[in-house]
């Protein structure tokens, strides 16, 4: 199964910004996706990572996945106290990429319920 094949909305939040589209959404098969806007200055100094707070912001209280190679226990305990949408905050081996167990823990968390319901 591919990214497209999960369901929900895919946007990058990548400092590629645009370039994802036009390099690597095509070496994935991907269309097009939205680009999640990031500021200039992308320190914290609060031992999030840089994407964080304005990921969090951009969902607004819509339900994410945030899949990334440099998240932290840190930003799934951030995401968990100040957003009020569900989120997986899952990270991925830089060096394998994406993998089956990969997608089976996105397709899991997507098919089960709220538990702040």
């Amino acid at each position: 199964m591919g990214l497209m094949g999960l369901g929900g909305d895919l946007v990058w939040a990548t400092t590629w910004m645009e370039t994802a589209n036009e390099i690597v959404a095509p070496r994935l098969g991907l269309p097009r996706l939205p680009v999640v806007p990031f500021p200039d200055d992308l320190s914290t100094g609060n031992g999030l990572h840089w994407k964080t707070v304005p990921l969090v912001n951009w969902a607004a209280g819509r339900s994410f996945v945030w899949l990334d190679d440099e998240v932290t226990e840190a930003d799934s305990r951030w995401i968990e106290d100040y957003h009020p949408g569900r989120a997986l905050v899952h990270r991925v081996d830089p060096f394998t990429g994406l993998t089956g167990p990969d997608f089976d823990r996105v397709e899991q968390w997507l098919r089960g319920p709220d538990p702040r319901r």
